[in-house]
């Protein structure tokens, strides 16, 4: 770890013991929200990048990594989770930050700008939706018919169903599926998705379908016009979980916002195109203000296509 490396725990009013961990320096801060069942796996690359000129800001959700859940146990969402953000930026010694969201953490985003405008300078949201998400699944509506028997499913057998999804997911044949089915194994390692399967095979059910039922219900398209920061909204033309036709919606209705679409992408595009983001968000944040320094310069590899 580096030197320049902090973890913590805080501990928010309702009992929730919140994960964070800061790295670098420099204002604005960048902050990294991540989607359902995730705690970082997707920010790999992007995050040395901005902590050579940002301090960098990863947290996990309630019940999401390293932090727990509440003296009350429903205690879990939307709403929650922007304020527990606040909190912890305040614990991280971060003013005003550019806001990172990936999948559900775009939502996340999205509802913290409009609930606390004044601590945001920027957006970038990435492989994400504005809302209403269990509507446009893979373009279809078969999640969102089944989702009530799932959620009842895992709320009346929790230790079962636990037990049934870490040994299905610990498999090699889950990582195969989604490879085959839902991402572009030509542009991605199997080492970059081992963590997000390890995560997700040992994450408490219930507190995956009640956070999924909270981003469900929720939905930021009439904030959308009134989102008043620079705003980046990243794509892949291939993502089955959030279609790229969201991605282009959202962008045209935030005033001024910009659109890097990936051709080949999934929803893990960070992973897929790291060097095209990373000179992208470069650029963003340059042309925009959002940096405080120059940054020296560093070699990365990986797979690139013109922005």
């Amino acid at each position: 770890m580096s030197p320049s490396t902090r973890q913590d725990f805080l501990t928010v009013p309702d009992g929730a013991p919140l994960y964070y961990q800061v790295r670098g320096e420099g204002e604005p801060g960048a902050v990294m929200c991540d989607g359902l069942g995730c705690d970082g796996f997707v920010w790999k690359y992007l995050e040395p990048q901005l902590e050579r000129q940002h301090r960098v800001l990863r947290w996990h959700y309630r019940g999401h990594g390293r932090s727990g859940l509440p003296t009350r146990r429903h205690r879990i969402g939307m709403s929650y989770s922007c304020d527990d953000l606040n909190r912890v930026m305040d614990a991280a010694g971060i003013h005003q930050g550019v806001i990172f969201g990936h999948s559900m953490g775009v939502q996340v985003a999205l509802e913290f700008q409009r609930r606390y405008p004044e601590r945001v300078r920027g957006l970038v949201l990435v492989c994400g939706s504005y809302g209403s998400l269990l509507n446009t699944f893979h373009d279809g509506t078969l999640l969102k018919k089944l989702f009530p028997l799932i959620r009842l499913t895992v709320e009346s057998f929790p230790e079962p169903v636990a037990r049934l999804t870490r040994s299905l997911l610990s498999t090699p044949l889950a990582m195969e599926v989604a490879l085959s089915v839902e991402l572009n194994r030509s542009l991605l390692a199997k080492s970059d998705l081992l963590p997000y399967f390890t995560h997700l095979a040992n994450m408490d059910p219930v507190v995956f379908v009640r956070t999924l039922r909270s981003a469900a219900y929720h939905n930021a398209w009439r904030h959308l016009p009134r989102v008043d920061v620079p705003t980046l909204v990243i794509a892949g033309q291939h993502d089955k979980f959030t279609p790229a036709w969201i991605s282009r919606r959202m962008a045209a209705h935030i005033p001024g916002a910009e659109l890097l679409m990936l051709p080949q992408g999934t929803h893990v595009a960070p992973l897929e195109y790291r060097e095209t983001i990373e000179r992208r968000v470069d650029r963003f944040l340059q042309d925009n203000g959002l940096v405080s320094a120059p940054r020296a310069p560093a070699g990365h590899t990986g797979h690139a296509a013109s922005p």
